[in-house]
């Protein structure tokens, strides 16, 4: 028979061949190297059967997938072990992750598992590895699988939750055996080096009102050298917490009486995220937008119109305030926002519009507050309460791919400033979308289009966008290799229809504008814990909080060194007098653990000079400077 592969080209096999079968025929280093395969894009075992006319593609370590896979049948192995070592633990799910793969038990009853029992958990791993035996797949009946799960009692809650008309697959390894899909690799011996990582707690299918499982985590890679990388960049990654580094430096804090979730920025912290806005607000005033402030709550009728209420509601926090007299109350619902586009749309129907208005932009550093989980809060990262750099900015059909090439702009000069590497995303038309074919497909060209002039690369997200239009996502690479998800260009064909938004064509005639989102830093809290991540707390000389800690020597040159905090900020710098009675090499310590970018020590010489000892927190000691060359340097890095 024939089959198709992905070149394009077609290969003769026998009736009945397997993916390992057509991976032999292609050439033997193929089928030695092959661990899996697509079928018709389906993810299939070597001895899965091919059908005639099917397109096959072999996955060998190189393929993107076969990571995702090896992980998956890791994890396996890991609960076949923790079966061995906890006679009568009990299994739940367990997948591959995107850094690794996890599994979840609940364990006998007195049992527990924590860091000093990992390495039993490997050593056991290693000994069924070394065994490679295959992992075997069955199609079974539903009453088949009862039986094989009959002591195994979340699985048999499980089967019994599954549609009636199922396939039931189960996956054997050894004694092993688990409901499972796959793929797997074709054997144990072909896991790479693996390490158990963490234990956690998680209910049963993420059902609070369900059992609190033990869930232990993994990872897995190919190489002894890509695990020791990832090893290592997770340590580097603790170090860089910018929990942690916003802790110590004194950037945020965290209070539970005040709530989940909502931080509250030190003085240090403030003077950052003010730094970042009046940068921001300066560039955005030359490029044509104009600064507008609204409400941080509305009346629910806000929200019932924007679409916010029925969509959003469970994500937002409503409250009932009476707006008539204590003898005639008259209740009336409000809501706190959860972003600020309503607020703009109401500026912009404040006033007629033609076409000569447009484009008109409008941003806003807008606070706003979601009901975010209390379990997935993480600092600044994922807050219930932060504020975004948020703008819109309502144009005409024609201007928009302009608009978008002008935000890239902005969105390449903010991320090269941080040195951040970035790419795109494009996501596309959702299955429940409103607006015509026409407008989808005008807004996803202009999207491309605008990526094509501004000559940044794109992959598809299909089926990804919102509900209301097409958006470009903005994906930063930092230091260590993480990628965040940050910018975002959001097309909206909803909003301005809701709320009877209109402007006057040249022809006279009225046009519903087309609304465009965007924000760069997006979340500017989540930004602010990504920017100490990738700098590990270092930030920047025009961004650091302190700029300069001046270290006299002895009382005698307190005075001298008040005079210079002076000096540096009539040049519009941010300094800190370090005059309590310490030694030397204490004040130093303490101000290179704030990771101040410089240090300038005053002592007799400096004094009758008139010249400072610079000291750089990366670079160590600088030498002798003339003031005026400190000085030059701050006044070089002020706004």
């Amino acid at each position: 028979m024939i089959v198709n592969l992905p070149d394009g080209s077609r290969k003769e096999v026998a009736e009945g061949a397997t993916v390992a079968d057509v991976a032999a025929a292609i050439g033997a280093g193929l089928a030695k190297a092959a661990l899996g395969g697509k079928v018709d894009g389906a993810f299939a075992d070597l001895d899965t059967v091919v059908p005639e006319g099917a397109t096959v593609e072999i996955l060998t370590a190189k393929s993107p997938e076969a990571l995702g896979i090896m992980r998956h049948s890791a994890a396996h192995v890991m609960a076949e072990a923790v079966q061995q070592l906890y006679p009568g633990a009990q299994i739940g799910f367990g997948p591959q992750t995107d850094d690794g793969f996890f599994y979840d038990f609940a364990l006998p009853e007195g049992a527990s598992i924590s860091p000093e029992d990992f390495a039993a958990i490997e050593e056991r791993m290693a000994e069924i590895v070394k065994r490679d035996e295959p992992f075997v797949r069955e199609v079974v009946t539903r009453d088949e699988a009862k039986r094989i799960f009959a002591d195994q009692r979340l699985k048999a809650e499980h089967i019994d939750d599954l549609p009636a008309d199922e396939e039931i697959i189960i996956r054997r390894h050894g004694d092993f055996v688990d409901l499972c899909s796959g793929p797997h690799m074709p054997s144990a011996g072909k896991i790479g080096p693996f390490k158990i990582m963490k234990t956690a707690g998680a209910y049963w299918k993420g059902d609070s009102d369900n059992e609190m499982l033990t869930r232990i985590y993994g990872t897995a890679f190919f190489s002894k050298k890509e695990l020791e990388e990832h090893l290592h960049n997770l340590a580097e990654a603790e170090k860089r917490d910018h929990r942690k580094l916003g802790r110590e430096l004194g950037i945020y804090m965290m209070d539970p009486m005040a709530g989940v979730g909502l931080p509250m920025y030190l003085p240090k912290g403030a003077r950052v995220i003010r730094t970042l806005q009046e940068w921001l607000r300066r560039d955005l005033y030359d490029r044509g937008y104009e600064e507008v402030i609204t409400p941080h709550i509305y009346n629910a009728d806000v929200w019932k119109t924007s679409g916010h209420y029925g969509f959003y509601h469970d994500n937002m926090y409503f409250f009932q305030i009476n707006e008539g007299t204590d003898d005639e109350p008259r209740m009336s619902e409000y809501g706190v926002k959860p972003m600020n586009c309503p607020g703009h749309v109401m500026l912009y129907k404040n006033e007629l519009h033609s076409y000569r208005d447009l484009p008109l932009r409008y941003f806003e550093f807008g606070t706003v507050y979601r009901h975010e989980m209390s379990g997935v809060v993480h600092g600044l990262l994922r807050a219930r309460g932060f504020t975004q750099d948020d703008a819109h900015v309502f144009c005409t059909k024609d201007q928009v791919v302009d608009e978008v090439v002008a935000i890239l702009d902005l969105v390449d000069h903010i991320m090269t400033t941080f040195g951040f590497q970035y790419e795109a995303e494009i996501s596309t038309r959702p299955e429940k979308s409103i607006g015509t074919d026409d407008m989808w497909e005008h807004a996803t060209n202009a999207l491309m289009e605008a990526c094509a002039r501004h000559n940044l690369p794109y992959e598809i997200n299909e089926g990804d966008g919102a509900f209301y239009g097409p958006k470009i996502d903005i994906k930063v690479k930092d230091a260590i290799g993480r990628t965040w998800q940050c910018s975002t260009v959001q097309i909206d064909f909803n909003m301005p229809m809701r709320f009877g938004l209109t402007y006057r064509t040249e022809d006279n005639t009225e046009e519903t504008p087309w609304m465009l989102h965007r924000a760069i830093f997006g979340s500017i809290e989540r930004f602010l814990g990504i920017l100490i991540e990738h700098y590990a707390g270092s930030l920047p000389l025009w961004l650091a909080p302190v700029q300069v800690a001046v270290l006299p020597i002895a009382d005698r040159h307190i005075g001298a060194a008040a005079d210079l905090v002076k000096l540096i900020k009539d040049a519009g710098g941010r300094v800190e007098l370090y005059d309590q009675n310490e030694p030397m090499r204490v004040k130093i310590a303490k101000a290179q653990s704030q990771k101040i970018p410089y240090m300038v020590v005053l002592g007799d010489k400096e004094v009758e000079s008139g010249t400072v000892s610079v000291r750089e927190r990366s670079e160590g000691d600088l030498g002798s400077w003339p003031v005026e060359q400190l000085l030059e340097v701050i006044r070089a890095a002020a706004l």
